[in-house]
């Protein structure tokens, strides 16, 4: 008893101590960088002349600061790579002193090289993995260091998107003392959930720097939202000098805060090393307790409630940003598709930024990350306008057979915490008809995706995918077995005849909903979804009325740079958000799908002519200025039982149903939609016709910024007439002048043929409006000063501290 007493006390001890205890040690290393765009002979060696470099902060995405030109790659936005070196002098923390030293970068896109004092440290080719190095060797713990990284970028159409270039993530220093748990190395997950109990199960790879063996204690805690600690365990674990070990701790907890993506409840997982009694390492994960089931015919299950997945696919970028996003970018975009009713994004097609996965767990979406586009086999990315002339051969599956396993379990290590991640992608449209892979049945049936006509007998045979498929599926298996492996396919018809739908867990289908019914009865046991998905209707129905299948990811939440078709088009415009983030008519329209409370929104198009064909979906956009004698055909967006159109307060009728429409004789003034429930007005609308362009109308997302944070504000600017209505075709020339620590980090219009360039300090609006991102750089009072010909100016007061 009294035995017993003494190891609890201890254990109290332990996980109740100081956090100055713990010996592990980490900074955000962004600060104090030079850079150099070009290749620079020598740079790795400490004595090189680096005083006429460039000085920055990272991220960093050279990229993006480059002029657009025709000669680059359209797949990749018309911009261009290269070359280019990062170097960094530095003087070791003196708290890091005695303890092992690492270097962490996010993702640096691509071919990396690093050095430490002239000391070659490694090459990671993938631009988009997580990876660490050990400085302790070549560090002088006096000083100065110089850390060298090589960026090599100089195979410019190597994507179908815009990648970038540079260091355009976070980089980390960390210091652990020599017993420390590995980099990934605790893993949490909850293998039984139930509103009344959870347990859960603690992965824990240790290491041992060392030169003598030590016993090891490993304690485990639980910490609620207050802070509390609501769950322990422990383990003491024998390690060798110069060895690893791992301890296994399991965690009850009772009536747990479960984690969905209405209620997205967060824990903290605290995991403290000690030798001899005193503390030697920590490391704080925030987790989520939840559960997940996909089944063949009845869908997907989150905490054991059935839930539809309503998804959208998002590549990195951020327009003028390029692909160094602040994360207040992807909040407010996060924070825009949250509203239009969407709980799940695809990380398309690559792994992403890490604080992207925080918002997610902390917003509720869930998530499939993914991590190839292409593997041992190279696809078309185009030059000249997608599918326009002769493609581009280069890219990812260069290194595949090198790394490709690896740049895999790393992803999955690196995020397997994440209670937002409910599934793990191998591959995206691996099975693309004859891009690379072909078959025999491609000259019969229905391909509503492929590249040239039919079977193209010189093109790698389709069955290479199944072994190559299952390889990878247990590379993830090893790493993380409690979350199913999917992939996207774009070939179904051309898969099915392989093995490569069998290594998986899930099934994902690209575009072919018409094949669900089919593939459901010959696969009764295929667990079916929408990878990838179009806007209309239809590919929604095809979820919301069949129980097996679980998901629509809309191709896509957000336009993106890259995949642009021919000059001078710089970006694609398949989103429900532009470049800017400003929601697009689309957005309503899957707003009025997707979700259930009173919501109305005009879209006004010109009528169709007698006998027209009808499209896919309403178009339109939320203005009433059109030309005298025009006839307008107005639809409402809603989820209204019925919605009345008022035209300068003369009703033009009521009418139900999702999508009523009328055809309008234009006439300058006010159009009013009044949506009905119960025979009550629950939401109403106005467009009114806009006069001449007077004014600048300013609207920052926040005012008070983090000066040590680099805090960004974003800014939205609408060019309006003089009653204040917004003017939807104006395009002046707005100039930005800004007082006080701040820099302007880029503007944005959404327009994707603008070519000015994103970081001058004027740029035109389009469709009568602009995103300005503002960034602190210091402490202080911060001035935005707005100006364009013609227009009263307006400013915003910000303030950094």
């Amino acid at each position: 008893m009294k035995t017993n007493l003494l190891l609890l006390l201890a254990l109290a001890c332990l996980l109740a101590g100081p956090h100055a205890q713990a010996q592990r040690q980490q900074q955000l290393f962004n600060s104090g960088w030079k850079f150099h765009r070009g290749d620079a002979p020598g740079a790795e060696k400490p004595t090189a002349d680096d005083r006429a470099w460039r000085a920055l902060t990272l991220p960093h995405d050279w990229s993006i600061e480059e002029p657009f030109s025709e000669q680059w790659a359209s797949a990749t936005g018309y911009l261009p790579g290269g070359v280019g070196w990062y170097r960094k002098a530095f003087v070791v923390p003196a708290g890091y002193r005695g303890k092992q030293v690492f270097i962490y970068f996010d993702g640096v896109y691509k071919n990396s090289e690093v050095w430490l004092n002239g000391h070659f440290l490694g090459k990671r080719p993938s631009g988009f993995a997580s990876f660490q190095y050990e400085l302790t060797p070549y560090l002088s713990a006096k000083g100065p260091n110089v850390l060298a990284v090589k960026a090599d970028h100089r195979e410019v159409a190597d994507s179908r998107w815009y990648t970038g270039s540079g260091i355009y993530r976070n980089v980390y220093l960390l210091a652990t003392a020599p017993v420390h748990v590995q980099q990934w190395g605790v893993g949490f997950t909850t293998p039984q959930v139930s509103a009344r109990a959870a347990t859960g199960q603690v992965a824990v790879a240790l290491t041992n720097g060392a030169a003598t063996a030590a016993a090891v204690t490993v304690a485990g805690a639980l910490l609620d939202a207050k802070g509390q600690v609501v769950a322990t365990a422990q383990q003491v674990v024998q390690l060798k000098a110069k060895a690893n070990g791992a301890a296994r701790l399991t965690l009850l907890l009772k009536n747990p805060a479960l984690w969905s993506a209405a209620q997205p409840n967060l824990y903290r997982l605290r995991v403290r090393l000690a030798v001899a009694g005193q503390p030697v390492d920590e490391v704080t994960e925030e987790v989520g307790v939840r559960s997940i089931r996909f089944d063949a015919n009845q869908g997907f299950f989150l905490n054991e409630q059935p839930t539809k997945l309503r998804g959208v696919c998002i590549h990195d970028d951020a327009g003028a940003l390029g692909v160094a996003v602040p994360p207040e970018v992807w909040e407010r975009r996060l924070r825009a598709l949250k509203a239009v009713g969407c709980n799940a994004l695809r990380m398309s097609h690559n792994p992403h930024a890490d604080y992207l996965y925080r918002l997610c767990d902390e917003l509720g979406f869930l998530v499939m990350d993914e991590a190839f586009d292409e593997w041992e086999r190279g696809k078309n990315k185009w030059v000249a306008g997608w599918n326009v002339g002769t493609p581009s051969q280069a890219g990812a599956h260069e290194y595949f057979k090198e790394w490709g396993d690896r740049d895999l379990r790393d992803m999955v290590l690196r995020n397997r915490n994440r209670p937002s991640i409910i599934m793990w992608s191998i591959g995206n449209e691996i099975d693309y008809p004859n891009d690379p892979y072909t078959h025999e049945v491609l000259n019969t049936g229905r391909n509503p995706q492929i590249y040239g006509k039919g079977y193209l007998p010189g093109h790698p045979p389709a069955a290479e995918m199944g072994p190559l498929a299952k390889r990878l599926v247990a590379v993830v298996k090893q790493a993380d077995g409690s979350r199913p492996v999917t992939a996207a396919l774009a070939g179904v018809v051309m898969s099915n005849l392989t093995d490569y739908p069998a290594a998986l867990d899930l099934v994902g289908y690209n575009y072919q909903e018409f094949r669900y019914p089919a593939d459901h009865k010959e696969y009764p046991q295929r667990i079916i979804y929408g990878s990838e998905n179009g806007m209309a209707p239809a590919a929604w129905a095809a979820v919301d009325s069949n129980a097996y299948v679980s998901a629509q990811y809309l191709w896509t939440g957000i336009d993106y740079l890259g995949e642009a078709g021919k000059w001078p088009q710089r970006a694609n415009g398949a989103g429900l958000l532009d470049l800017a983030g400003f929601p697009k008519p689309e957005y309503y329209f899957r707003q009025s799908l997707w979700t259930s409370a009173p919501m109305l929104y005009l879209a006004a198009a010109e009528a169709p002519a007698a006998g027209a064909p009808a499209g896919r979906r309403p178009r339109g956009t939320a203005t009433w200025n059109w030309p005298a004698a025009s006839q307008v055909r107005v639809t409402a967006y809603t989820t209204n039982e019925a919605t009345e159109l008022l035209l300068n307060g003369q009703s033009l009728g009521r009418q139900t149903g999702p999508l009523p429409t009328w055809t309008v004789p234009f006439a300058a003034g006010e159009l009013r939609a009044r949506g009905y429930r119960n025979n009550q007005v629950v939401s109403e609308v106005v467009l009114k016709t806009a006069g001449a362009p007077t004014a600048l109308q300013l609207k920052a997302d926040r005012t008070s910024l983090s000066a040590s944070a680099l805090g960004l504000a974003q800014i939205e600017v609408q060019v309006v007439d003089q009653a204040g209505n917004p003017v939807p075709d104006a395009a002046p020339e707005i100039t930005v002048a800004l007082t006080g620590p701040a820099r302007l980090l880029g503007i944005e219009s959404g327009d994707l043929a603008s070519h000015e360039p994103y970081a001058a300090p004027r740029h035109r609006a389009h469709r009568g409006r602009l995103l300005l991102y503002v960034q602190a750089t210091g402490a202080g009072a911060v001035g935005v000063a707005l100006a364009a010909p013609g227009l009263a100016g307006q400013a915003v007061a910000l303030r950094a501290e």
